[in-house]
């Protein structure tokens, strides 16, 4: 049996929620597949301030995500891949909520919302890269349609990363 998902709003991020981020992934299960170990604020600042330009020239950001009190779940969102290792060229999607909001419904509502924005800017086709164990992201990307496609060699782990891929063209 299917349940409702949750009602979620997403925003481009503001400096105060960079704070917010800081708050609800300043925990150690939160962040097992994000190098382990809570980020500092300054970390978040320029985040945030990243995916404001992200949003003012592309149309899509990381964006903070709100339950329906108005409350920072956490953020969810696309941006071109960042690094020098794996989907180069590519936009990947990606979610990160606090605790207290996991095995809600919460990313795949957001995440669902973050692909109607993508199709809406024209974006062909998304990608989520998720570390082998990470099995509520891949919960997700499931939910959303994607398929594993390949693998990439982690540059600094001894593990391969998931490629999950999803064609947003009608």
């Amino acid at each position: 049996m299917n349940r409702a998902l949750p009602v979620v709003r997403l925003r481009v991020p503001t400096d105060e929620d960079a704070i917010a981020w800081h708050r609800a992934f300043d925990d150690p299960e939160v962040m097992e597949f994000h190098g382990g170990a809570s980020a500092e604020l300054s970390v978040y600042e320029e985040l945030t301030a990243r995916q404001r330009r992200h949003d003012a020239e592309l149309g899509f950001c990381l964006w903070t995500m709100t339950d329906e009190s108005g409350r920072v779940a956490g953020f969810t969102g696309a941006q071109p891949w960042p690094r020098e290792w794996g989907p180069k060229g590519e936009i990947e999607i990606g979610w990160r909520l606090g605790r207290a909001y996991w095995g809600k419904g919460y990313a795949t509502a957001a995440a669902r919302l973050t692909l109607e924005r993508l199709r809406a800017a024209g974006v062909p086709s998304v990608v989520a890269l998720v570390r082998p164990g990470n099995e509520r992201s891949v919960a997700v990307a499931r939910r959303l349609g994607m398929e594993l496609e390949r693998t990439f060699p982690h540059p600094r782990l001894d593990e391969d990363v998931l490629c999950f891929r999803l064609d947003l063209k009608p």
